[in-house]
């Protein structure tokens, strides 16, 4: 199961994350997307967890409550959007090496 997590702060670090995460079972794996020109975190991340069984729980305890001094976020990740244009370089082709 895959969770989307928004409104982070930017200085929530993986570690943090899995912390939080981990109270409800075990995490599988933690993304925190970065600036590509400030390197800090963008504001969100998806949390993977071992069993989708815990997925309404998470939602319904993390989902609004306050942590680092934002309101987070949470809800399922929704399966990413292969259709949308690949950056200006046209929208139909999609680079796939150097």
């Amino acid at each position: 199961m895959s969770l989307y997590v928004g409104n982070l702060s930017y200085d929530v670090t993986r570690e943090d994350l899995e912390r939080v995460f981990a109270e409800y079972g075990d995490v599988k794996r933690v993304s925190l997307p970065t600036d590509r020109e400030t390197g800090r975190p963008r504001g969100f991340a998806f949390v993977d967890m071992a069993a989708d069984t815990q997925e309404d729980t998470i939602i319904k305890s993390l989902d609004g409550a306050e942590w680092m001094g934002r309101e987070m976020r949470v809800n399922k990740a929704r399966p990413r959007d292969d259709s949308r244009s690949g950056g200006g370089n046209g929208g139909n082709y999609r680079r796939t090496g150097f």
